[in-house]
């Protein structure tokens, strides 16, 4: 006599057996991890920024930075913050290195001597005629990208946005004389805590104006003292 298995007994194996194929990648699945490489990566980003600002972009360090990033694991829990902060850097590094070379060529349309900053002070010499408009470099007739538009003062930033913007932070100076253009308004970051840490980089900066806006950024050391009699500068100036 053959014996034949309930219809309702197969279905209920059938269940029992697509539930366990189911369930068991599901239980073999591990759960995602934080990564080691991101937090060392954040910590030393974190470091470089606070103490450079912007400039930190430019720092050789960040290449580590994103050497670390790069070992993140796609499936850990930092991996979205992980892409964020490498997306960052190299946006970071591409406004840096056009905010340089903006300040480079500007200084480079100066034309003044080797060695000296850009026509800084006077001089007994007569004074050639500042270069006009067709015969400066193309480069520095473009405003660049970073033209005060944003959270750093740069080439082209207009002197209305230093005297109401970026946190009331800079304040306008003693006129400088600057060769070959004469007498120019000058402004400079306030001594105010905050400030000098928001704007780090710029703390011994200048920021000479022309035409209502930043010509360009000097280093205080290289502002050069003229004496009052226009005669040679103190030995080791």
């Amino acid at each position: 006599m053959r014996t034949y298995t309930p219809v309702s007994g197969r279905i209920f194996t059938g269940l029992l057996t697509a539930l366990l194929v189911v369930a068991a990648p599901v239980a073999c699945r591990k759960p995602a991890q934080p990564s080691e490489a991101y937090t060392q990566a954040h910590t030393l980003f974190g470091k470089l920024y606070g103490a450079k600002g912007d400039e930190a972009f430019l720092d050789p360090q960040m290449d580590q930075v994103e050497s670390l990033l790069s070992q993140v694991p796609s499936d850990s829990l930092d991996a979205p913050a992980a892409h964020d902060l490498r997306a960052r850097i190299q946006a970071g590094k591409q406004q840096a290195q056009a905010r340089e070379k903006a300040q480079n060529d500007a200084l480079a349309s100066a034309r003044t001597p080797a060695g000296m900053p850009p026509g800084f002070g006077s001089s007994s010499e007569p004074t050639p005629p500042a270069p006009t408009p067709s015969e400066e470099a193309p480069e520095a007739q473009a405003e660049p990208p970073d033209a005060g538009t944003g959270g750093m003062p740069g080439i082209g930033t207009p002197v209305a946005q230093l005297a109401s913007g970026f946190s009331g932070c800079f304040q306008k100076g003693e006129q400088i004389d600057v060769k070959g253009r004469g007498l120019r308004e000058r402004w400079e970051l306030q001594d105010r805590v905050a400030c000098r840490q928001q704007y780090a980089s710029l703390q011994e900066q200048v920021l000479i104006i022309e035409e209502g806006k930043v010509l360009a950024l000097v280093s205080k050391s290289a502002i050069q003292a003229i004496p009052v009699d226009g005669g040679t500068p103190p030995a080791g100036r």
